[in-house]
């Protein structure tokens, strides 16, 4: 299917990439944006699409005329995200939208923490018990009060969209999508150009994004966080079984000192840099 016919395919886009854009008109997550704004959101939701440029114009306004006979505005112009996901987003995606907004993670780091404290045996799986346990002492982080029945329906609902064998478990690729939308941080950075000083002034703000603990080093989730990140940019889906041989390579190549920890310098090494001093 080309560009142009995928571009009216409504309900074929995924939560993150919707979530990417929609932040681009509700920076503040105030839940709505304005009626005239509408014209805008569609034309970027089919950017991101990739819908050829010539036809853009053509569908946005097809969409328009789609959204406009199925919802109606109300009188103070505001259109809440809600009307908007359903328009563009499958029942299994907006499900993932609305649950994302309402438990936001800040990085990859933050999600394995939760990865490695619910699969503590390093299976690589977390069973259905332990993910509503999960989403419990999630809401709770978030000072939110959830009620135990909204906590089994929000557990049955993402074990029937993603326990696909019928196992009763979920992987850490599973948990990854459930969890987080927010683009790689990776992502923004180009890794196999630039100049000698620009890979070092890239390499500061790596390094930053995942010592959550500013100690100059990087542990546990941290590693975990990082080694997540990377292999996403290579293979979109990883299993917890993958990340831990990923995390044992990276650690027997960089960690010179043998300490568990990925210093600062020795990271910086690995990568084929040299660290200010």
């Amino acid at each position: 299917m080309d560009s142009s016919a995928r571009g009216l395919a409504l309900g074929s886009w995924d939560a993150a990439g919707f979530w990417q854009v929609w932040l681009r008109f509700d920076p503040r997550g105030t839940g709505y944006i304005q009626e005239k704004e509408l014209d805008a959101f569609f034309h970027q939701m089919f950017v991101k699409l990739g819908t050829d440029d010539v036809a853009v114009g053509d569908h946005v306004r097809k969409v328009q005329q789609q959204f406009q006979a199925a919802h109606r505005v109300p009188e103070d112009g505001r259109v809440p995200m809600e009307q908007l996901a359903g328009v563009f987003l499958s029942e299994d995606e907006n499900f993932l939208l609305l649950f994302r907004r309402e438990s936001p993670l800040d990085s990859s780091v933050e999600f394995m923490q939760i990865w490695r404290r619910y699969d503590a045996d390093s299976s690589g799986f977390i069973s259905a018990t332990e993910l509503r346990d999960f989403l419990r002492d999630l809401f709770l982080h978030q000072q939110k009060t959830v009620s135990e029945a909204k906590l089994a329906e929000y557990t049955e609902t993402m074990m029937r969209i993603f326990d696909k064998n019928k196992d009763g478990r979920l992987d850490l690729n599973d948990l990854a999508r459930i969890l987080a939308l927010q683009q790689n941080f990776l992502l923004q950075f180009k890794m196999d150009a630039c100049s000698t000083e620009e890979r070092r002034r890239d390499f500061e703000k790596i390094f930053a994004h995942y010592d959550v603990s500013q100690n100059g080093a990087l542990e546990g989730p941290e590693v975990d966080g990082f080694v997540k990140d990377m292999m996403e940019l290579v293979q979109p889906s990883i299993r917890g079984v993958d990340l831990d041989k990923f995390r044992e390579i990276l650690l027997r190549h960089c960690d010179v000192n043998k300490d568990g920890k990925i210093q600062k310098s020795e990271l910086a090494l690995c990568l084929g840099l040299k660290t200010n001093p």
